[in-house]
């Protein structure tokens, strides 16, 4: 683990204590801009009939826009004033994962102006921002899948038991440009524009799909080797939910739109797919998620309190709840829409407690800080019996 180098006194002048501020001021920060982005974006894909009022919707965007442009100004002068503490986070195998984040904060504002916030822009201010946003936030999130993991080859020392679901971070950002990517398909031009682009985002989502695949079992070894994470790290376990509803949802998405873009035989077998696929990962992510939840219980049992991480409870909630509506859609059963307000209902409870934890944390000065160092739990005593086994 990186431990970064002590930085120089500020300037005397109007800017020294801001710049202070900031030094702790990571990219996992933008996790609270998911969170708060997918409430609006998962609430607008409810069935319209329990859907929550617009003005509602469009206050949660509004309000995740307004922290992605105070959050991408603090990161700029934290770049300016703390560089040392800027390269110690790319060098740091736990924080370098979290640029991820700053991808998905672009992309979840952008998507979620074209259902929650077009009442507020217009359709016309709705699609120019969503374009830019999704436009640098796909270039962002490729830009980590790759320098992420390179990193984590060919300068961090990493040892198997620091392996956590935040390393699925830079690798989960495609797969959200894959599920909001489609819903510009109808803003371009017919023929090659929108075809190239619903079919590059079917590429993004095998490209993340992949991906994936490769970490979690890395993940998952961790948890049965080396024990229960950290109590702080405990919520992040939420985060596999992540490139599971988001798959979901984007397959859905990529189907929904692939008539009159795409030649049959194919548009046809993209929502077939969509079902396919959609059904049993929806399935492994409601096992995922009561593992989760049982593993948070047992943490708070034993003393896991507020921090940063409790904002891993949102935008991978959110994601499962546009997963069960996407399959709500296809498959017209009632089931999924239930599943879908269930969830929501989760997601409102885990942001409220997040955003308010994290706000009381800046009232009171303890945030923006210095992440603590979560040691692991020691593991329980085992004893072979005579027999063999172990007890």
């Amino acid at each position: 683990m990186v431990t970064p180098a002590l930085c120089p006194p500020a300037a005397p002048g109007k800017d020294a204590v801001p710049a202070s501020r900031v030094r702790h001021l990571g990219p996992n920060w933008y996790s609270a801009v998911m969170g708060t982005a997918a409430l609006a974006g998962a609430g607008a894909a409810l069935p319209a009939h329990v859907r929550p009022p617009q003005p509602v919707l469009a206050a949660a965007w509004a309000l995740s826009l307004v922290l992605l442009t105070a959050l991408l100004a603090a990161r700029a002068l934290h770049w300016t004033h703390h560089r040392d503490q800027a390269r110690a986070h790319l060098l740091d195998p736990a924080t370098a994962p979290f640029y991820g984040c700053l991808s998905m904060a672009l992309l979840a504002v952008g998507g979620a102006a074209l259902t929650a916030g077009r009442g507020l822009l217009g359709t016309g201010t709705a699609v120019a921002l969503d374009a830019v946003l999704f436009t640098a936030g796909t270039a962002v999130g490729l830009a980590a899948a790759v320098a992420v993991p390179y990193l984590m080859v060919v300068r961090h020392r990493i040892e198997p038991e620091q392996a956590t679901p935040v390393w699925l971070l830079p690798l989960v950002a495609p797969m959200v440009s894959a599920a909001l990517g489609p819903a510009l398909v109808p803003h371009l031009p017919p023929g090659q524009p929108r075809a190239t682009l619903l079919l590059g985002c079917f590429a993004l989502f095998g490209l993340s799909l992949l991906a994936t695949l490769l970490m979690l079992p890395l993940i998952f070894a961790r948890l049965l080797l080396a024990g229960p994470l950290p109590l702080a790290l405990t919520p992040t376990l939420f985060l596999v939910l992540g490139p599971l509803g988001q798959s979901t949802t984007a397959t859905g998405a990529v189907a929904d739109l692939a008539p009159g873009v795409v030649p049959e035989p194919y548009a046809h077998g993209l929502t077939v797919f969509a079902v396919l696929y959609g059904v049993p990962v929806m399935g492994f992510a409601l096992l995922w998620l009561a593992f989760a939840a049982a593993q948070v219980v047992r943490a708070r049992r034993r003393g896991m309190g507020f921090s940063m991480t409790w904002w891993a409870f949102t935008f991978p909630v959110g994601t499962c709840v546009t997963g069960a509506a996407s399959l709500a859609r296809h498959t017209g059963l009632a089931v999924y829409a239930v599943l879908a307000v269930g969830l929501y209902v989760l997601l409102l409870a885990a942001w409220t407690a997040a955003a308010s934890g994290t706000l009381r944390g800046l009232l009171s000065g303890r945030l923006p800080a210095a992440p603590p160092r979560a040691r692991p739990e020691p593991r329980p005593a085992r004893v072979r019996t005579r027999s063999g086994a172990v007890r």
